[in-house]
């Protein structure tokens, strides 16, 4: 920020420097060529032709100037054919103008004909009454006072931008110390946080900094409950397996002549379990990444492409909205629907309904998946989203699909729930998942 603000002001001033300075320059060398202007002007009104054809002046001019030798003030008159007619303040030099030009209008210049000395020469051609006979007026100065005022003021300007410069750059050294003064109370603030192990910013902080800090404390309340479903997703891990190695270690110990059963079931079963959290890893680390968007309409014609060829015999009917996105990652969508749609074909009596978007809430998606078999009673409806929970033994399976749903489907916060089909007899899952916005 200050080297941003020291080139600017460095530009600035420079730009401004030079402009100003241009501008004086030209108001001072125009004052002083007004009063070159003057003088030939009263030198051409003073001016007449004598009896033998040479000009004199009918009255004297008012600048003492010109009668002092070397003055720095001089006019002369010079025509062809005609010898010059100098000022006093020349003595013994000349004003060497050139002929080959006749300027009917003032013309002003600088000259270094004299050693020492540059002039600001102006000129003008004129034809005076009673000759024919072009006589160019010609007065100079020295340009000794010119340039000494024209110094000057460049050296006022000089000093008083290096002091506006150096004012300017200490306000805007001063403005961004005292600007930034707040995010030292964050840093102390936050090293606090991370020596005295506290979970949150407390400390009274400048309002400029209110929204930081409370972005900063979202963020540890987001880590510290990522971190809690960690310990809790490894503890619940750890407990699952505990049980079927036990009966794999006891197994194994008593030489059981199933052994080799024993492992394989016990195997599968610590399979899932691994499957279930795993899934719920994902579910969070995705969830943390943001910005989850999957169409549902896709997703579920995936997922009954790859359900209808392993139950053939099952007519499935999709219907509603083709056009929903929620805010899940696709595989997660998919996963949740394959597992909701797979136990309707599994445990229904042949047909499955899908519906897109039944409900009523404008910010959740709500799916419908109905199937024609015996249901589930009500007073079960809970019991069977936990896990290893199964109502029908007959048929494979771990008991963990409905648990891995639920899991996910609450991690993007949504909801899952059970009750009986009207149209179908059978069972109903309402599936609410949030819309994705924008």
């Amino acid at each position: 920020m200050m080297l941003i603000a020291a080139g600017w002001i460095s530009i600035l001033l420079l730009v401004g420097g030079l402009g100003l300075d241009r501008t004086l320059t030209s108001l001072i060398t125009r004052n002083f060529d007004e009063q070159l202007g003057y003088m030939l002007t009263a030198m051409i009104g003073s001016a007449e032709i004598g009896p033998d054809g040479e000009v004199f002046f009918v009255r004297p001019l008012g600048d003492q100037r010109f009668l002092e030798p070397n003055s720095g003030l001089y006019w002369q008159i010079r025509a062809k054919e005609h010898e010059d007619f100098p000022s006093r303040s020349l003595w013994d030099r000349s004003l060497d103008v050139p002929e080959d030009h006749y300027d009917t209008r003032p013309h002003v210049y600088d000259s270094d004909q004299f050693p020492g000395e540059p002039l600001r020469i102006m000129e003008r051609a004129i034809i005076l009454p009673g000759s024919d006979t072009q006589w160019m007026f010609t007065v100079a100065a020295s340009r000794e006072d010119l340039d000494e005022q024209i110094r000057q003021i460049r050296s006022i300007l000089g000093y008083s931008f290096v002091v506006l410069g150096f004012g300017l750059l200490l306000m805007a050294g001063m403005q961004t110390w005292y600007g930034l003064f707040p995010l030292r109370h964050v840093r102390r603030a936050i090293q606090k946080l991370r020596t005295t192990g506290a979970s949150r910013v407390t400390d009274p902080l400048p309002q400029e900094v209110e929204p930081l800090v409370e972005e900063i404390n979202g963020l540890l309340a987001h880590t510290e409950l990522q971190a809690e479903e960690a310990r809790r997703h490894a503890g619940n891990l750890a407990h699952a397996l505990k049980t079927p190695l036990t009966v794999v270690m006891n197994a194994a110990t008593a030489r059981a002549p199933d052994l080799a059963d024993t492992v394989i079931r016990e195997a599968a079963v610590m399979r899932r379990q691994v499957d279930h959290h795993l899934a719920r890893a994902r579910a969070v680390g995705r969830r943390a990444a943001g910005m989850s968007r999957a169409s549902v309409w896709p997703s579920l014609e995936a997922v009954l492409r790859a359900v209808e060829r392993l139950h053939e015999g099952t007519r499935f009917d999709l219907a509603g909205n083709h056009d929903g996105i929620v805010a899940l990652e696709k595989q997660d969508l998919e996963e949740i629907l394959g597992n909701l749609i797979e136990n309707a074909a599994k445990y229904g009596g042949g047909s499955v309904f899908v519906t897109v978007d039944a409900g009523q809430d404008p910010g959740l998606c709500e799916i419908w998946i109905e199937d024609d078999g015996v249901g589930i009673p009500a007073a079960e409806r809970i019991r069977i989203f936990d896990r290893g929970a199964r109502l029908d033994t007959g048929k494979p399976g771990t008991g963990l699909g409905l648990a891995i749903v639920r899991d996910v489907v609450e991690i993007y916060g949504g909801s899952v729930e059970l009750d009986e089909s009207e149209d179908l007899g059978g069972l109903l899952v309402r599936l609410k998942l949030p819309k994705a916005v924008g």
